[in-house]
Protein backbone atom coordinates (compact mmCIF):
# COMPACT_ATOMS: atom_id res chain seq x y z
CA UNK A 1 0.00 0.00 0.00
CA UNK A 2 1.31 3.39 -1.05
CA UNK A 3 1.95 5.92 1.47
CA UNK A 4 0.71 9.23 0.67
CA UNK A 5 3.29 11.78 1.70
CA UNK A 6 4.48 15.40 0.45
CA UNK A 7 2.96 17.37 -2.61
CA UNK A 8 1.00 13.90 -3.16
CA UNK A 9 -0.19 14.93 0.04
CA UNK A 10 -0.99 17.73 -0.49
CA UNK A 11 -2.62 17.31 -4.24
CA UNK A 12 -5.11 14.68 -2.55
CA UNK A 13 -6.24 17.06 0.04
CA UNK A 14 -6.58 19.69 -2.73
CA UNK A 15 -8.47 17.64 -4.52
CA UNK A 16 -10.80 16.62 -1.54
CA UNK A 17 -11.59 20.71 -1.56
CA UNK A 18 -11.55 22.01 -5.08
CA UNK A 19 -14.93 22.57 -5.54
CA UNK A 20 -15.76 24.02 -1.95
CA UNK A 21 -12.85 26.67 -3.18
CA UNK A 22 -14.73 26.90 -6.28
CA UNK A 23 -18.23 27.64 -4.71
CA UNK A 24 -16.58 30.05 -2.19
CA UNK A 25 -14.96 32.01 -5.03
CA UNK A 26 -18.21 32.47 -6.90
CA UNK A 27 -20.22 33.26 -3.99
CA UNK A 28 -19.11 37.22 -4.28
CA UNK A 29 -21.90 39.56 -5.51
CA UNK A 30 -20.25 39.65 -9.17
CA UNK A 31 -19.67 36.63 -11.70
CA UNK A 32 -16.59 35.33 -12.33
CA UNK A 33 -14.85 33.84 -15.92
CA UNK A 34 -12.35 30.60 -16.05
CA UNK A 35 -9.25 32.61 -16.06
CA UNK A 36 -10.20 34.72 -12.98
CA UNK A 37 -10.81 31.58 -10.67
CA UNK A 38 -7.78 30.11 -11.66
CA UNK A 39 -6.24 33.36 -10.54
CA UNK A 40 -7.71 33.42 -7.39
CA UNK A 41 -6.84 29.82 -6.66
CA UNK A 42 -3.37 30.63 -7.42
CA UNK A 43 -3.27 33.49 -4.69
CA UNK A 44 -4.14 31.00 -2.59
CA UNK A 45 -1.57 28.52 -3.57
CA UNK A 46 -3.75 26.20 -4.98
CA UNK A 47 -2.46 25.69 -8.85
CA UNK A 48 -4.96 24.68 -10.68
CA UNK A 49 -5.16 24.21 -14.68
CA UNK A 50 -8.16 24.70 -17.35
CA UNK A 51 -8.12 21.14 -17.70
CA UNK A 52 -8.68 20.70 -14.65
CA UNK A 53 -11.42 23.55 -13.88
CA UNK A 54 -13.53 23.39 -16.73
CA UNK A 55 -14.95 19.50 -15.99
CA UNK A 56 -15.84 20.73 -12.44
CA UNK A 57 -17.58 23.69 -13.61
CA UNK A 58 -19.39 21.37 -15.65
CA UNK A 59 -20.11 19.04 -12.78
CA UNK A 60 -21.53 21.84 -10.58
CA UNK A 61 -23.46 23.23 -13.05
CA UNK A 62 -24.77 20.03 -13.96
CA UNK A 63 -25.96 19.62 -10.49
CA UNK A 64 -27.56 22.88 -10.61
CA UNK A 65 -25.23 24.12 -7.99
CA UNK A 66 -23.86 27.20 -11.23
CA UNK A 67 -25.21 29.03 -13.87
CA UNK A 68 -23.31 30.80 -16.41
CA UNK A 69 -23.89 33.89 -18.68
CA UNK A 70 -21.88 34.54 -22.05
CA UNK A 71 -20.85 38.08 -22.20
CA UNK A 72 -18.70 40.37 -24.86
CA UNK A 73 -15.36 40.85 -24.16
CA UNK A 74 -12.70 43.85 -25.37
CA UNK A 75 -9.75 41.82 -25.57
CA UNK A 76 -10.47 38.53 -27.29
CA UNK A 77 -13.99 36.45 -27.68
CA UNK A 78 -16.83 35.86 -25.69
CA UNK A 79 -16.35 34.60 -22.07
CA UNK A 80 -18.78 32.62 -20.04
CA UNK A 81 -19.18 34.08 -16.62
CA UNK A 82 -19.90 31.81 -13.89
CA UNK A 83 -22.20 32.49 -10.66
CA UNK A 84 -24.14 30.43 -8.13
CA UNK A 85 -27.34 29.74 -8.48
CA UNK A 86 -29.94 30.37 -5.66
CA UNK A 87 -29.25 25.88 -4.72
CA UNK A 88 -25.30 26.55 -5.42
CA UNK A 89 -25.90 29.09 -2.08
CA UNK A 90 -27.80 26.87 -0.05
CA UNK A 91 -25.03 23.88 -0.98
CA UNK A 92 -22.23 26.01 -0.12
CA UNK A 93 -24.03 26.95 3.15
CA UNK A 94 -24.34 23.47 4.19
CA UNK A 95 -20.38 23.13 3.13
CA UNK A 96 -19.35 26.17 5.05
CA UNK A 97 -20.83 24.38 8.43
CA UNK A 98 -19.14 21.16 7.74
CA UNK A 99 -16.20 22.49 6.97
CA UNK A 100 -16.24 24.54 10.51
CA UNK A 101 -17.07 21.13 11.74
CA UNK A 102 -14.34 19.27 10.31
CA UNK A 103 -12.34 22.03 11.37
CA UNK A 104 -13.17 21.70 14.74
CA UNK A 105 -12.68 17.90 15.22
CA UNK A 106 -9.16 17.74 13.69
CA UNK A 107 -8.43 20.70 15.92
CA UNK A 108 -9.59 18.59 19.09
CA UNK A 109 -7.95 15.78 17.94
CA UNK A 110 -4.51 17.62 17.48
CA UNK A 111 -4.79 18.86 20.94
CA UNK A 112 -5.65 15.65 22.39
CA UNK A 113 -2.49 14.43 20.61
CA UNK A 114 -0.47 17.50 22.29
CA UNK A 115 -1.82 17.19 25.46
CA UNK A 116 -0.79 12.92 25.50
CA UNK A 117 3.01 14.27 24.13
CA UNK A 118 3.30 16.80 27.52
CA UNK A 119 2.44 14.02 29.96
Amino acid sequence: METVTGDNLQAQMRKGILEYCILLILSKDEASYASSIIAELKNAQMIVVEGTLYPLLTRLKNQGLLKYRWEESAQGPPRKYYSLTDRGVVILNEWNHSWRNMVASINHIREQAKNRESL
